[in-house]
């Protein structure tokens, strides 16, 4: 295991996936069900969630063949994703009141695309495609940001009463800010890398 790749692919996957800033609308969507409930539902999506995103990161290489797109085009596009993803975290948009909260929230929007959605989904198709032989690595390194996202959405009950919505939304907009630097350094390599395509093609 290389702990120096693992550890900043992680970090990158525990940002995307936004578990502090996704708190208030995980309490939102649940807040009507029991303890227990909650915490199966809440283990069910994440559950999901990791099903789709190994998915993704397995098949990463085999999609990108078949789709017949270059490194660079998914690092620009992740990059872009990203900074969209992260502008999002800055300046949240308002929770959507509880008549429009669903009954059971199955797959969508807990699990996909709050969890799984497609910056994560475009950041392992491109660590699996850019070092294929580190696969076990980058399974890690999800594994990781998953465990770490599924922590702190099963305790947000308590989080949110000791942060509060205030705390939750600062929280979010400095992963928000970390995350907009990740992004801009995605479109630098992935500009670089298709500058030098050209040059050496």
């Amino acid at each position: 295991m290389n702990w120096p790749d693992i550890a900043p692919a992680a970090a990158t996957l525990f940002f995307i996936m936004d578990p502090l800033g996704n708190m208030p609308v995980f309490n939102a969507i649940l807040e009507h069900f029991d303890r227990r409930e909650r915490s199966l539902i809440v283990a069910r999506e994440m559950i999901f969630a990791l099903i789709i995103l190994m998915t993704f990161l397995f098949a990463g290489t085999a999609i990108l063949d078949f789709m017949r797109l270059s490194g660079s085009s998914l690092s620009i596009a992740g990059g872009v994703l990203l900074f969209i993803i992260a502008l999002r975290m800055i300046f949240p948009q308002p929770v959507s009141d509880q008549n429009d909260i669903v009954e059971d929230p199955f797959i969508v929007p807990l699990a996909m695309p709050m969890i799984a959605g497609p910056s994560t989904i475009a950041i392992l198709l491109l660590l699996s495609s850019s070092q294929p032989e580190h696969i076990v690595d980058w399974s890690i390194a999800l594994l990781i940001s998953w465990a770490g996202t599924a922590a702190i959405l099963t305790a947000s009950p308590f989080l949110m009463r000791f942060l509060g919505n205030r705390g939750s939304r600062a929280m979010g907009r400095l992963m928000g800010m970390l995350l907009i630097l990740l992004a801009t350094q995605m479109l630098l390599n992935g500009v670089s890398e298709f500058v030098h395509s050209l040059q050496t093609g």
